[in-house]
């Protein structure tokens, strides 16, 4: 607009021809219409966010987009999120009077309604064995500490060794849990009325794009943190075939979120990847949260992207995609910003023998406008 007006007024004592002056008033204006400017920054994250749709990757909001190439910490679960989340039943020690078949059915009237990948092996166990879980109980979900329900007689528990110790109940088969744990095992207490009656572990297997992830993220000096809520032999087990050395084990979701939250304070920006009901507090508090579409509904909700294939391998594309998104975007920018500091000199008419009308100038900015615009349409052949 000031060039614009400084033209108008030069023309005009230069020339002493009005006609001349608004001429060259009018080409500046044209020539530095802000389109490519502004088609720039949202035209490159429309494209890449519908390219990755296309590949399996759902970004909900661009700023996800904009911040993942920053990335410089990746927070995994393991049940479900490192692992395939398709627990069996491997092992069940009986420690009461009571007949197998009415332990399993306990264990299976608790876990029926949930959906924490452990309740999934012991319901497809019992579908299996063909064991029903006929009780009629009250049920309470204890996140990061197992399942409650109660009826009018009895008080049960399916739970980790965490809950015996907040319940004060004895624990005396801490050695069958490491043994079990060192087997691979994640291991569940069943209690009946604070006096353990059964335990049972259940073996997961490690997915194989887990190995592929941790080792792209660690050449891209990624920091790789294993948070879960199982117990220590077993993540331990799980991190060294993953080499992932810095591991926290038996946490809550609020002590999830709460080693997030520090990290975002020392500077860090955080990747939670997880795909449970208790990890959507930590999705949320996360600078990006990344959930699996076979995971809880509350997960996928409070994720800022969700991998449809389940491939956790996708998070080096995002990083990737996000990379090449924000190159995009500089070349956009510079080539609209190209055409403006390129035209506006001719425009003005400052240059001898050298002259457009508004005419030209509307070429000009098409122009401009269709290079940001293909620019931005090779998003869509990201490999």
């Amino acid at each position: 607009m000031i060039i614009s007006v400084i033209t108008f007024l030069l023309n005009l004592i230069i020339t002493k021809d009005i006609s001349i002056a608004i001429t060259r008033f009018v080409t500046v204006l044209v020539v530095a219409c802000p389109c490519s400017l502004g088609l720039a920054t949202p035209l490159a994250l429309v494209v890449s966010v519908g390219t990755s749709a296309k590949k399996g990757v759902l970004i909900k909001d661009s700023e996800s987009l904009e911040t993942a190439n920053k990335v410089d910490t990746v927070v995994l679960d393991k049940t479900g999120t490192l692992t395939n989340g398709t627990l069996n039943i491997s092992e069940i020690n009986i420690h009461s009077d009571l007949p197998k078949d009415k332990v399993l059915e306990i264990l299976v009237s608790l876990e029926k309604y949930s959906t924490h990948p452990i309740s999934s092996g012991i319901s497809k166990y019992a579908k299996e064995e063909k064991i029903e879980g006929n009780l009629d109980l009250t049920i309470e979900e204890l996140p990061g500490f197992g399942i409650k329900g109660k009826d009018e007689k009895n008080t049960y528990y399916a739970c980790n060794a965490s809950l015996l110790k907040k319940l004060d109940i004895i624990n005396s088969y801490e050695a069958e849990e490491k043994k079990m744990a060192k087997d691979g095992n994640s291991v569940i207490y069943l209690v009946k009325n604070k006096k353990v009656i059964a335990t049972f572990g259940l073996k997961d297997v490690v997915r194989k794009e887990s190995i592929k992830l941790v080792r792209a993220l660690k050449d891209k000096n990624i920091e790789v943190v294993m948070l879960s809520g199982d117990n220590e032999i077993t993540c331990k087990k799980i991190a060294e075939e993953l080499e992932i050395e810095n591991i926290m084990a038996g946490v809550t979701p609020k002590e999830k979120t709460e080693y997030i939250k520090k990290r975002i304070k020392e500077g860090r920006k955080v990747m939670m990847v997880g795909d449970g009901i208790n990890d959507a507090p930590s999705l949320t508090s996360a600078t990006i949260g990344v959930s699996l579409s076979s995971g809880t509904d509350i997960a996928t909700n409070a994720a800022n992207i969700v991998l449809v294939t389940n491939n956790i391998s996708r998070i080096i594309d995002i990083i990737h995609i996000s990379k090449t998104t924000m190159k995009n975007i500089k070349e956009n920018l510079f080539w609209a910003f190209f055409y403006n500091i390129l035209m506006i000199p001719i425009a003005t008419g400052i240059i001898p023998k050298l002259e457009i009308n508004p005419m030209i100038a509307c070429i000009a900015m098409i122009i401009s406008s269709l290079t940001v615009t293909l620019n931005a349409l090779r998003l869509k052949k990201i490999k």
